[in-house]
């Protein structure tokens, strides 16, 4: 896909993070990643991205991320798939040539690593990202790694391929002044773990899509609270956030790193054999997983 054709297709629709699939020895698991990815990929998702946060992006070798992008290109059929790219400047490079040549669509380029840094830097360790490939790039504002307006304004002059602004700070009056300034350069997703605990702000502040960890397991569910939210049918979403999300969120704020580790445990619910989680994040305990099952209750896989 051109920059401009992924650009349209993040604003089509809902957008997920598929769990990135290991076997009992910690390796990734092609076969049963394709599987889910493929069962996601008949929900409508227009875009889902390969080896993200919710897929243990940091817990990867980078010589490991264009064969799990690879894999879900062959198993997504017609949906897009973006990948996750970070880290320092040379290795984000590195990652975003490898997996362009693996066939992505587009690259997420998350937080660098471990140290803060000023504006005049970040502007050049994104410059220099998206210059290295000619498929689109998208931002992901937070932790150490959060543009303020001008900065992003500048990057937008000088990378064309700069197409997407995620937003994981919460940071509302800067997320309006950015959708402000930038107007339709950029298309904006949401960002904040559990995205649809947010996501009527968010639409608010100019954000009219976001990615849904939870359509990992539920992805019936979560397509229902975001038409829901596009409509403007508040009782639904207010439903679905007393039914589920907000017991979710429970479940999820016991142990930190639950937010990627309870999802993955969702899709093994599901009867996917995504396997454990890798360290340092810990899976959940078996207490917990059934509080999880029992939640997702009537949402279970048909097979």
């Amino acid at each position: 896909m051109t920059p401009e054709q992924i650009k349209v297709a993040l604003g089509s629709g809902l957008l997920s993070f598929p769990v990135t699939h290991f076997d009992a020895q910690g390796r990734f698991a092609p076969e049963s990643y394709k599987a889910h990815v493929e069962w996601l990929a008949g929900y409508k998702a227009p875009v889902l991205f390969a080896a993200g946060g919710t897929g243990e992006f940091f817990s990867l070798r980078p010589d490991e991320i264009p064969g799990i992008v690879a894999s879900a290109k062959e198993a997504a059929g017609e949906t897009a798939i973006v990948s996750g790219c970070g880290y320092g400047t040379e290795i984000a490079v590195d990652i975003a040539r490898s997996v362009e040549k693996a066939g992505a669509d587009g690259i997420l380029l998350l937080p660098h690593y471990l140290i803060d840094a000023p504006q005049d830097g970040l502007y050049a360790h994104i410059k220099k990202v998206c210059q290295s490939v000619g498929i689109g790039v998208m931002v992901y504002n937070r932790d150490n790694s959060v543009l303020q307006a001008d900065t992003l304004a500048r990057l937008c002059d000088e990378c064309p391929n700069l197409i997407g602004f995620k937003d994981g700070t919460g940071d509302i009056g800067l997320l309006r002044q950015v959708t402000a300034k930038m107007g339709d350069r950029l298309m904006y997703l949401g960002g904040m773990p559990t995205a649809e605990l947010f996501a009527e702000a968010y639409l608010g502040a100019g954000v009219t899509t976001y990615s849904s960890a939870v359509f990992n397991f539920v992805p019936g569910l979560a397509n229902e609270f975001y038409v829901a939210l596009r409509a403007g049918d508040r009782s639904t979403c207010e439903r679905i956030l007393v039914d589920f999300f907000y017991p979710f969120m429970a479940i999820r704020n016991r142990v930190k790193g639950y937010a990627v580790s309870a999802i993955k445990a969702g899709v093994r619910l599901q009867g996917f054999d995504a396997g454990p989680v890798r360290a340092p994040l810990v899976d959940l305990t078996d207490e917990e997983l059934g509080m999880l099952d029992k939640l997702i209750g009537g949402q279970k896989r048909k097979v």
